[in-house]
């Protein structure tokens, strides 16, 4: 029989539906673990890769993350057999003369983030993971946590991983300083832009670690935090005001938007809606909220995301270690398992009994002028227009954050060679070249603003190029407009959506002058030139470099640029392959009037937040 790697995912065949299916999924993906943990129980090492920390930091992730799913699956009654695995792995780890020692924090370290998992068990399983423990164990425990929390942490997300151990200690009767848990809560409010939405840390990028740890952390702070009546309400009141927002990053299906860092942790994504659950807030209707969280665990059960042995790979859709970060270590992607706080309610609880809803989305654009985004939903997916973001720290930071467009169901793309101009897959992007070797594109905006559903940016791929970019929804389209102004002959090749391609060329290409489209047997992707210069080609892109689909096509358009001023115009879309894609394929929109589009942002145009924030780095 063949292989099949989907099959090797822990949750294939799973149909998530009821609590218990949950149940069963978060066991199932924690059971692949169990050989790989050391003899004295603190270090899981699941293969060779390496990350930027040290080894010892990385075999504490393999251990910790899984307690975000098995801390919420016994606080919630469910049976795990392995407590006593954790305790031995505990006191070993903060043991200094066991060989499985974790190392001490000298300074802002990896150990820093790893540690939250087990502030938080601390705070909710006391009689399982403290009360048991001998008192040098305890001892060992409590100064290993204490010494760490009294370095900086870094300036972003990481400030609520003292918060969360503190809130271990101190249902332990552990005695800290707690003028630093304060520093750190106020610290966070300053990250807070407005309207449910937060940056994470001074920085020009908005992603999904406002969902999966600004207010996934805050959520469980609201459940547990004891006299903090004003911050609670705070962190409440912000959630269910981001809901409504964030319900758009995610489409009919459960997939999400395909954006930012850390996409390797995948279903965290899903870990907002059951943070919610956890404090007890209705943000949207009970049914709705259930749905959008088991769509999403569903959207994953069939995708080939483990390696052979049921081991969560680092990769998105697939086993891809191109889109990974310096950060990713094996254990990793194991923060996938923040999906499962809601195992921690009862099953009587709302959440759990209300009846899924579906997410209804209509085809109207959603403006969200702190990520600079105009959102708008098609066929099982969600299309992302976006202005105003940046990242220069992380791997493919620039594909990550700076594309005009992302999708769920589509993904996007990363590249695999700077000096291969020709072979570049440029999904959702506008590439320049000067020397048909080597390209720039967008990676930062000089300035980003939105006018109602329309995004405009100004961007400077050389010192001496100058390129307007306007986006405008027209669903099923989108439109991209650029206004080049270069002193020097250009090569620009444009990419649309990629999508799957078949083996042996069984797909439908076409190469026109004016378009390009690719046809699957599951979706069409065109990519129009409404000024008709350009020469329209279905690129078979590099191997690996999406990440959902390890092969795709990329519908391009190509041509010279002069010198001086040059205007082009674009049409793209995706869609699944039935009558209503050859329907929109068959209506594109047509080209807008930059001269109105100019009068509407000198009208209408405010900052985007992302730009506003000062890059430290």
């Amino acid at each position: 029989m063949t292989y099949n790697p989907a099959a090797a995912n822990p949750l294939f065949g799973n149909p998530l539906k009821t609590r218990t299916d949950v149940e069963r999924g978060l066991r199932d993906l924690f059971d692949p673990l169990l050989p790989y943990f050391s003899e004295g129980g603190a270090r899981v090492r699941l293969d060779g890769a390496g990350a930027h920390f040290d080894r010892a930091a990385a075999d504490l992730e393999g251990f910790a993350r899984p307690l975000w799913g098995l801390t919420p699956l016994a606080a919630g009654g469910g049976d795990f057999a392995h407590w006593e695995l954790y305790r031995q792995g505990l006191a070993n780890g903060t043991d200094p003369d066991h060989p499985e020692y974790w190392g001490q924090v000298n300074s802002t370290d990896q150990r820093m983030v790893e540690l939250a998992a087990i502030g938080f068990t601390m705070r909710m399983l006391p009689h399982l993971v403290w009360e048991p423990l001998p008192q040098k164990a305890k001892d060992n425990l409590a100064a290993y946590l204490k010494h760490a929390r009294q370095f900086d942490y870094a300036d972003n997300n990481w400030k609520f991983f003292r918060i969360l151990v503190d809130l271990g200690l101190e249902e332990c009767g552990v005695e800290f300083d707690r003028s630093l848990t304060e520093k750190y809560l106020e610290e966070l409010d300053g990250f807070y832009l407005g309207e449910g939405w937060y940056r994470d840390g001074n920085v020009r990028r908005i992603d999904h670690y406002i969902p999966f740890a600004m207010h996934f952390y805050g959520l469980i702070y609201a459940r547990l935090a004891r006299g903090d009546d004003k911050r609670v309400a705070a962190y409440k009141e912000r959630a269910k005001l981001f809901a409504q927002d964030i319900q758009h990053w995610f489409d009919e299906d459960g997939g999400t938007l395909v954006f930012g860092r850390s996409l390797t942790y995948r279903f965290a994504c899903g870990g907002f809606w059951g943070a919610l659950a956890f404090a007890d807030l209705e943000a949207l209707p009970w049914g709705k909220i259930k749905g959008h969280f088991m769509r999403h665990l569903r959207w994953w059960a069939d995708k080939p995301i483990a390696h052979g042995n049921g081991v969560l790979s680092i990769g998105y859709g697939y086993p891809n270690l191109f889109m990974s970060e310096s950060y990713n270590s094996a254990g990793s992607p194991y923060w996938a398992l923040k999906a499962f706080l809601p195992l921690a309610l009862p099953a009587d609880h709302p959440f759990w009994m209300a009846e899924e809803e579906a997410a209804e989305f209509d085809a109207e654009p959603v403006s969200m002028k702190h990520p600079g985004m105009v959102a708008f939903h098609t066929k099982g997916n969600v299309v992302a227009l976006s202005s105003g973001q940046q990242n220069w720290q992380m791997r493919h930071g620039t594909e990550k954050y700076a594309k005009f467009v992302y999708s769920s169901r589509y993904g996007f793309s990363v590249e695999a060679d700077e000096r291969a101009y020709h072979q570049g897959a440029f999904d959702g992007a506008l590439a320049l070249s000067d020397d048909g070797r080597h390209y720039r594109v967008r990676e930062t905006n000089e300035e980003a603003q939105i006018a109602g559903t329309a995004l405009h940016a100004v961007w400077k791929p050389w010192s001496d190029v100058t390129v307007e970019t306007w986006l405008l929804p027209a669903n099923p389209w989108h439109i991209r407009v650029h206004r080049i102004n270069t002193p020097r002959a250009l090569h620009g090749t444009e990419g649309g959506f990629a999508i799957e391609r078949a083996d042996l060329n069984a797909d439908t290409y076409i190469d026109e002058r004016g378009r390009a489209v690719a046809r699957s047997k599951t979706d069409l992707s065109a990519i129009l030139d409404l000024g008709g210069q350009r020469e329209g080609r279905a690129h078979r892109a590099l191997p690996n470099t999406n990440l959902i689909a390890s092969k795709t096509i990329v519908p391009q358009l190509r041509g010279d640029i002069p010198a001086g001023t040059t205007v082009l115009v674009t049409a793209a879309m995706a869609l699944p392959a039935d009558a209503g894609a050859d329907a929109a394929l068959a209506n594109p929109p047509e080209a807008p009037d930059i001269a109105a589009l100019e009068s509407l942002f000198a009208r209408e145009g405010i900052d985007v937040s992302a730009i506003l924030v000062p890059e430290r780095f």
